[in-house]
């Protein structure tokens, strides 16, 4: 290339022009279709509904072991052994194929907590508020299979005077319940509140331990909700199916139990057209039902009478006073009923000095010539007040 000063004067120098390729005549349509491409996943994305959008997907294998089942080593063994009964569907979970994109939902299977806590699956039913008791299909009740069998010392006979305790109040505190547990002698029942966050560990080791266990059932006091026993609480307000919803949800809360106490309930226990169909629903489940005792106006031992429901009134309030020398005169007094009447039953809370108090009572109790049995026993004794 020339630059003007080379140049021939009066001579245009000649212009340099740039080569032009021609387009190639398919690269208009190559264009077109990638822009439809584009807009046609556009528009998919805001139509279709893919809530997994987006989202990371994983491919799990998951593989359940076999169930593992002891081999009998006798003939009495393998016809003692339980008849195996079908696994408890567990949780339900999404496995993505990630090739095709395919979600498949997969149920695990799980053990059955009543089975792992030695509960008989016969004599609960599956609902929306959990496993809720019932009367098995051959009769038996969780009020006789889950009471602790009382076998009188041999001599004892029928002559000595009995007593029971029932410790309510359990399962809210983990520390105060493993103290009542490990201290208190199994033929002690306990009284678990719906409210504590590991109840069937709880439960199971009472269980274990040889206590008996009921569910308390809050119920509205006189002046609710200044005095307010829990969420949950049935209330003379509420129609019977929403009371009977509650009591659904209370009885949910864990399995093993042999029959009901209130919890508060005042007010509740005085109302006849509130009360009446909670007995009537626990008698329909085959539980047995325990008025603590503190409200001279309840109506309980009536009404139980009246539906030949297996019921039983507390005698003695233990710790309304919580101190040593209050708890050791009502247990005292507590000796003096049951040896006036046969039977007696203290009811009382899972307060660390309750717990001790009674602990130190328990050990020399037969030695001043009474016994001290489950609560369940003193129902078979007493027959409901008519």
């Amino acid at each position: 290339m020339t630059d003007d000063l080379n140049a021939p004067l009066g001579v245009e120098p000649k212009t340099e022009t740039k080569r032009r390729w021609p387009l190639p005549p398919l690269l208009p349509v190559v264009a077109g279709l990638l822009g439809s491409l584009v807009v046609g996943l556009a528009g998919a994305v805001a139509v279709v509904h893919n809530p997994l959008g987006g989202e990371p997907r994983a491919i799990s294998a998951i593989a359940m072991p076999p169930p593992r089942t002891a081999e009998p080593t006798s003939p009495q063994q393998a016809a003692a052994a339980p008849v195996a009964t079908p696994q408890e569907e567990g949780p339900t979970v999404n496995v993505i194929n990630g090739m095709s994109g395919q979600s498949q939902a997969v149920r695990i299977a799980a053990t059955p907590p009543a089975q792992a806590a030695g509960l008989d699956p016969r004599l609960s039913e599956r609902t929306s508020h959990g496993p809720l008791p019932r009367i098995a299909p051959d009769g038996r009740r969780p009020s006789e299979a889950y009471a602790r069998a009382f076998v009188p010392p041999a001599g004892a006979g029928g002559s000595m005077p009995r007593v029971a305790i029932l410790i309510g109040g359990l399962g809210i505190s983990a520390n105060g319940t493993s103290e009542a547990i490990g201290k208190l002698p199994g033929a002690v029942s306990f009284a678990f509140a719906p409210y504590g966050s590991d109840l069937e560990r709880l439960i199971g080791r009472a269980r274990s331990n040889g206590h008996e266990v009921f569910l308390q059932v809050p119920m509205e006091p006189f002046d609710y909700p200044d005095n307010d026993p829990g969420p949950q609480t049935l209330l003379t307000t509420l129609s019977t199916e929403r009371n009977t919803e509650r009591l659904h949800w209370a009885m949910g809360r864990f399995q093993g139990y042999a029959g009901i106490v209130n919890y508060m309930g005042g007010k509740f226990t005085a109302t006849e057209a509130a009360i009446a169909p909670i007995l009537r629903e626990a008698h329909r489940r085959g539980l047995m039902v325990i008025d603590d005792g503190t409200s001279a106006r309840s109506l309980v031992p009536q009404i139980a009478a009246s539906i030949q429901q297996p019921a039983l009134r507390g005698d003695i309030h233990l710790d309304r006073v919580p101190t040593p020398a209050e708890l050791d005169a009502q247990l005292g007094r507590l000796e003096a009923r049951a040896r006036e009447t046969g039977f007696a039953l203290g009811v009382g809370s899972a307060l660390p000095v309750t717990v001790d108090r009674l602990a130190r009572w328990a050990r020399a109790l037969e030695s001043r010539g009474i016994l001290l049995v489950p609560v369940s026993a003193g129902v078979a004794r007493r027959p409901p007040a008519g």
